[in-house]
């Protein structure tokens, strides 16, 4: 199964540093990233690549800070950085 969880805002880098900080610690390997703004939102999008895995990292304003992926993987970076 997948899932998708808002885990902070958009904004707080201090959450964006320790998100990168665990993606790094569980040899998170990049695939692709990609930054917009239309109006007012702007949108950040990275891939990653965990094993066999791939889990998705959005920042967009007003919506927030998002992980998507396998439940395992997600659940195990939500849990660490809600810690």
């Amino acid at each position: 199964m997948a899932k998708k969880v808002v885990i902070g805002d958009d904004f707080d880098y201090a959450l964006k540093r320790r998100l990168i900080d665990k993606l790094k610690a569980i040899g998170a390997v990049p695939l692709s990233s990609d930054w917009s703004l239309v109006g007012s939102q702007e949108l950040s999008q990275l891939s990653v690549r965990i094993g066999s895995d791939v889990v998705g990292i959005e920042s967009e304003t007003f919506i927030g800070l998002s992980i998507s992926g396998p439940d395992g993987i997600i659940d195990e970076i939500e849990s660490e950085l809600m810690n």
